[in-house]
């Protein structure tokens, strides 16, 4: 890949289009149940051991404030590490499914429009169509560790 470029996985919750720098994934593995932190909030549904390390997990449907939808057989954690101001970590996101792997060119991707406060975009890198369907790039360090310092540290104690 070029400096202009980066691969980009991408995954559908409902009818829209997400991507994530493909660097970032770790895993991608079918829904599995979760244990249950108390006094966390509604969308990080609980933690999973994964080979000995305590994995947060997001249901990313929550967290944008979708319509919830029932966990299948289809429905995919994909595990990212995620860099905070406590160090990278790893954390799960709950997504209805995996589109593909895409390569991105920067000078494709547009900004993400002004929609009255910034905490609305700000986990947006921005957008890029591709094929039929607009994609929106997130950043995921702004979007799990910007929004979840301290669950990250109280599921770290746990750990």
């Amino acid at each position: 890949m070029t400096g202009n470029s980066q691969q980009v996985l991408t995954f559908v919750l409902g009818s829209e289009t997400y991507g994530v720098d493909i660097l970032r994934v770790q895993e991608i593995r079918g829904w599995s149940s979760v244990t249950k932190i108390p006094h966390a909030p509604p969308h990080v549904l609980g933690v999973l051991n994964l080979r000995g390390s305590i994995v947060p997990i997001v249901d990313m449907r929550m967290q944008f404030n979708l319509e919830r939808a029932e966990y299948t057989a289809v429905t995919v954690i994909i595990v990212l590490s995620v860099q905070s101001r406590n160090g990278k970590r790893d954390f799960g996101i709950v997504v209805d499914g995996v589109s593909d792997v895409v390569n991105v060119d920067d000078s494709q991707v547009k900004q993400a429009p002004e929609l009255g406060s910034r905490e609305a975009t700000e986990h947006i890198r921005g957008l890029m169509p591709v094929a039929d369907r607009m994609v929106v790039l997130l950043d995921i360090d702004k979007l799990i560790a910007g929004h979840l310092p301290n669950t990250s540290d109280s599921i770290a104690e746990v750990a």
